[in-house]
């Protein structure tokens, strides 16, 4: 399949792109076919799936303690994208994570996907909070996505984990990390998460797609920051379109980003969460235009709970 960073390079247009989860385990992958069919239309140039690690959970007993239990509560990143990539013969690309995830366990993954002829993949460090990362061994598990990005770079060269020559790796991986506008949470600032931004490009990386956001002028501002900063790889704009109420409040804590006050004020005009999505498509419509207009690469969306929306956004710019 063709790397992304070169579809990326070699269209004269936007590209359209989206982000879909893997379904809850006892869910058929029939519930992902119908959000991607229901976008095909669009000609989405590739999907990415996401990635998810098992969780702990604390079963009561019957004398009244708990037993600590792992579950997984979706299938596995590797088989949603290689079902992907044959059924529609567009690019799929999975999420790999490394919180959660041992250095091992990477690396047979890595090799699944290549074996598959699935060579493109979105590096990110993955989420934490449900994990008791205390009870991690340093010497097994990354910490960062740089950190995993010098595992897959030594990978393309056929290095294993434990410095061992991997045969077979015809077909090296590209890849691309996340970026911030509104800073990670856990950086002190916008110029320490820029650095890091500007070493994953070092280090790599041959595309950056952002956190969701809401206000172009961060985005904006972001990529000119960035390319100061001596960063030139395409910068691909992170969309969701907002759906229900509660979204107002839930997003901003849970993703660290800022809503407009003017759209902020429409949406707490929305009694209904069908009011909300219908506000939300008016917003993301008007903030993908904006956007296309002044020449971004592409648009990638995040559809959890709003693919109907996205198809709805397309509509009106595709």
């Amino acid at each position: 399949m063709t790397a992304i960073a070169d579809k990326i390079n070699s269209s004269s247009s936007p590209l359209f792109s989206f982000e879909i989860l893997p379904p809850l385990k006892g869910n058929s992958i029939y519930r992902v076919y119908s959000i991607i069919d229901k976008l095909l239309d669009f000609n989405p140039s590739y999907i990415n799936i996401t990635s998810h690690h098992s969780e702990a959970i604390y079963v009561p007993q019957p004398d009244g303690s708990h037993r600590r239990t792992t579950i997984r509560r979706r299938p596995g990143t590797v088989a949603i994208a290689s079902a992907i990539q044959n059924k529609y013969g567009i690019p799929a690309v999975p999420h790999i994570i490394c919180k959660g995830f041992s250095k091992d366990e990477t690396e047979y993954a890595l090799l699944d996907l290549n074996f598959l002829g699935i060579t493109n993949l979105l590096l990110l460090r993955g989420d934490s909070k449900s994990l008791d990362t205390k009870k991690q061994e340093p010497e097994k598990y990354h910490q960062f996505a740089t950190d995993l990005q010098k595992q897959v770079n030594d990978f393309n060269r056929g290095i294993g984990v434990d410095g061992t020559h991997i045969e077979g790796i015809d077909t090296p991986f590209s890849y691309g990390m996340a970026c911030y506008p509104e800073k990670h949470e856990e950086a002190p600032n916008l110029e320490f998460d820029l650095e890091y931004a500007k070493m994953k490009v070092d280090n790599g990386a041959h595309y950056l797609v952002t956190q969701m956001f809401f206000d172009n002028t961060k985005y904006f501002e972001f990529v000119e920051r960035c390319r100061k900063a001596g960063i030139n790889v395409p910068i691909i704009p992170g969309i969701k379109p907002l759906t229900k109420t509660h979204q107002l409040t839930v997003l901003p804590r849970t993703f660290h980003i800022d809503i407009p006050e003017s759209f902020a004020n429409e949406l707490r005009k929305c009694t209904t969460d069908a009011d909300a999505a219908a506000c939300g498509v008016e917003w993301c419509t008007a903030q993908c235009k904006e956007l296309i207009e002044n020449g971004v690469p592409g648009i990638h969306f995040y559809t959890h709970y709003a693919s109907d929306s996205v198809k709805e956004v397309a509509k009106k710019i595709y």
